[in-house]
């Protein structure tokens, strides 16, 4: 059973820069085709600063961090236990590159499902600009699978 007492747990805070070429880079691999995510005058055009962060990049800065694994190591555990659940994100004001982000990840939930077979570990990143407004909330959802006897 994963240990219920932390939920409510926070991580060290974190800071992160949005890079052009990252976030150009992360629109490509996505898919997107809307020009404001790779041409900046087209950015611009629309009205932001600079090239937008596109859809879900929220997931990749929270593993630009110095220990990208520490839910794991926070309940000890390991990847063969492990699948990624879910994940979701609340945008409430736009952040654009050359921002520099300020993150925190706090373990919101944990419960189970199947008798214990099953159990869920809900994290959420809040992410907030230079001037303390919350840009982005992400959650993510990481599933661990007991297997007999463990």
């Amino acid at each position: 059973m994963l240990d219920r007492t932390l939920i409510g747990h926070r991580f060290p805070p974190f800071q992160v820069e949005l890079e052009k070429g990252r976030l150009r880079l992360f629109a490509k691999a996505i898919g997107e085709t809307n020009p404001i995510y790779t041409d900046e005058d087209a950015a611009r055009t629309a009205g932001y600063r600079s090239l937008p962060m596109p859809p879900t990049y929220p997931f990749c800065l929270g593993k630009d961090i110095p220990d990208p694994f520490d839910t794991l190591h926070l309940f000890g555990l390991d990847f063969a236990e492990i699948l990624h659940g879910e994940q979701s994100f609340r945008y409430r004001l736009p952040a654009c590159a050359g921002d520099t982000l300020y993150g925190q990840k706090r373990v919101s939930d944990i419960y189970a499902r199947k008798n214990g077979a099953l159990e869920f570990i809900v994290v959420v990143t809040e992410f907030k600009d230079g001037e303390g407004r919350v840009v982005c909330e992400a959650e993510q959802t990481i599933v661990v699978q007991r297997r007999a006897g463990s």
